[in-house]
């Protein structure tokens, strides 16, 4: 991809101080390099490493220039297939060239970027950033060329929630407590920082694991002073909303949240969804009527923490403690934050390191990226490819104790199984594609009343 002149890089990525969209690297190989070799004069005498020679390649390397022209690769991430797509932007699978770790790219198209969905993704970031969670997606980096934006993603392999049962049916209960738990933990860690979702929904839960999920797609979320301040933007999808998005004038985030939380817990467990309707206005005066059905083959402490959820007035509605101590989630494990999880290198002594960051560091100097390099990059928080590597390489290390040791198979092993068999080529997800029963799938929208 030929560089752009100095002076039309500057017009082009020139943005006010009150621009929303806080992503400025332009032009990201060349940069990228200019930075490393200006502020690091001994890079010239590890020429060998990795990371050097991953440095040269995007600038030298023919085959890397022909994959950065036709859009298959983007810093050191090669791209692969495509695992799904949105209004404006697309997710796909890609490879980081010196872990070999598999990751999620979002491209986000810039031409279709007005103010307000910069706004959109400048708090998706910020949301990530401020999330550090074992059961929530994982932002590595964040990288910005001249006409799209790719937040380069934590990789969860099994897929969609939704996919799994539409696909093979409604868990049962037991397998449906253990991932319920992992979720609700989820979004009570985003409550406890002031994060709100807003679109929670079996499409932005995923599988990384036989028995484990996580929450992603932080497009619609915010971040607010006081969790019970209201809001006005209505968004989400139309099937969890809560009654409030369309009686009311605002809402108080955790609870539309919540609502939303019994909506999937019905999903989970009957493969269908509380309100049904054809149109959205059909479907609004079901909601904020709030007459449902609960099947006869779910148990009875099942039912009473749906019926306990999707409770029109927010006064009986349970809150996130009440979900966590009802029966049916009784003796169930709520995954705490991560503690040590390391969102920037830090710069104490060794001796205060944790081991997970100990062997972090190693393994990255085994690459060719020093201390002084991890410490120069910093205040670059997300936008550098020195701290992606550094989240890929703990990430790595922290995922073996995070991982769910039960014998018992996940809910839906065999699609997670057969995902994972996939070498995400185009021509192997267009089969999937092909063979795959249409799911019905609603697109996300914002609603505004």
């Amino acid at each position: 991809m030929p560089a752009a002149s100095t002076e039309s890089q500057e017009k082009l990525f020139h943005r006010t101080p009150s621009s929303p969209l806080l992503i400025t690297v332009s032009n990201f190989e060349k940069v990228e390099v200019d930075h490393i070799s200006r502020s690091n004069p001994e890079i010239s005498q590890i020429s060998a490493s990795k990371y050097e020679a991953a440095l040269q390649n995007l600038c030298s390397d023919d085959r890397w220039q022909k994959d950065i022209a036709l859009g298959k690769r983007v810093g050191f991430y090669r791209i692969h297939g495509e695992l799904g797509s949105g209004n404006f932007s697309k997710v796909k699978v890609a490879s980081h060239c010196l872990t070999k770790q598999k990751v999620a790219a979002k491209i986000i198209d810039k031409s279709r970027l007005d103010i307000k969905t910069q706004r959109m993704l400048a708090r998706e970031i910020k949301s990530m950033e401020s999330l550090h969670h074992p059961h929530i997606i994982r932002l590595y980096e964040v990288i910005e060329a001249l006409s799209k934006v790719y937040l380069i993603m934590e990789y969860a392999s099994g897929g969609e929630l939704f996919h799994c049962i539409t696909s093979e049916g409604r868990l049962p209960e037991h397998k449906a407590k253990h991932l319920m738990a992992q979720v609700v933990s989820a979004v009570n860690h985003m409550h406890q920082n002031n994060i709100i979702h807003r679109d929670i929904k079996a499409e932005n839960v995923f599988f990384a694991g036989p028995n484990v999920v996580k929450v992603g797609d932080f497009g619609f979320s915010t971040q607010v002073e006081n969790v019970f301040n209201p809001l006005t933007t209505f968004c989400g999808s139309p099937p969890y909303a809560a009654p409030e998005l369309f009686k009311d004038t605002s809402y108080i985030g955790p609870c539309v949240d919540i609502w939303a939380l019994g909506v999937l817990l019905y999903f989970m467990v009957t493969a269908s969804m509380p309100f049904q309707a054809q149109t959205v206005v059909f479907l609004k005066n079901l909601i904020i009527e709030g007459k449902f059905k609960i099947p006869s083959y779910v148990s009875k402490n099942c039912s009473v923490l749906i019926r306990g959820i999707l409770q029109q007035n927010l006064k009986h509605r349970f809150n996130m403690k009440d979900i966590m101590l009802s029966e049916w989630l009784f003796n169930q494990n709520f995954p705490d934050e991560l503690e040590r999880y390391i969102m920037y290198p830090s710069f104490e002594s060794s001796s205060r390191l944790t081991e997970e960051e100990r062997e972090t560091r190693h393994q990255l100097r085994n690459l060719g990226i020093t201390d002084e390099m991890l410490q120069d990059c910093a205040s670059r928080g997300p936008r550098s490819n020195i701290t992606g590597t550094f989240r890929i390489v703990l990430y790595n290390l922290q995922t073996n104790p995070l991982e769910d040791t039960s014998n018992d198979s996940a809910p839906g092993t065999s699609l997670a199984e057969r995902i994972l068999d996939q070498e995400f080529n185009e021509k192997g997800t267009r089969k999937a594609n092909e063979g795959a029963k249409p799911p019905n799938k609603i697109s996300r929208m914002c609603i505004l009343l």
